[in-house]
């Protein structure tokens, strides 16, 4: 009974600390690109890209969450422990990842050719996101 509380907890924990952290990322992004086309709606598409690009760690939880369902009855410590962990780095790195976000969309606001180093840099927290996921796929 125990483990099954604790793998439908590891469940929820993955699920919802990601999506957290993603609707963090994409409105901290999303404020950003809402002034910013207010001085240059010409940009508006590259705005929209980098607005959505925190939105994936909430993806990644999504698929943690599938991955583990199977293993909830049996080895419940272990999915809680994996979806604690999953959770907590896709949180972090998506709302990291929205502040390198908006940073770049006030650049291409401005006037400056900083998308394409912006989705470079954005792609730096999306790796530990990454990481997270391929940890818990080899974990279970």
């Amino acid at each position: 009974m125990l483990e099954q509380i604790l793998g439908y907890l590891g469940l929820g924990l993955v699920l919802a600390l990601s999506g957290i952290g993603s609707s963090i990322g994409t409105t901290t992004a999303g404020n950003a690109a809402e002034g910013a086309l207010k001085k240059n709606p010409d940009k508006s598409g590259q705005y929209m890209i980098l607005s959505a690009l925190p939105a994936t760690q909430g993806i990644y939880g999504f698929v943690a969450l599938f991955m583990l369902m199977g293993k909830v009855a049996t080895q419940g410590a272990l999915v809680f422990g994996i979806g604690a962990c999953v959770g907590v780095a896709c949180m972090i790195s998506a709302i990291r990842q929205g502040q390198v976000c908006a940073n770049g969309i006030v650049g291409v606001s401005q006037g400056h050719n900083v998308f394409v180093n912006t989705l470079i840099y954005a792609a730096l927290p999306e790796f530990y996101a990454i990481l997270g996921l391929v940890g818990a796929l080899i974990t279970t």
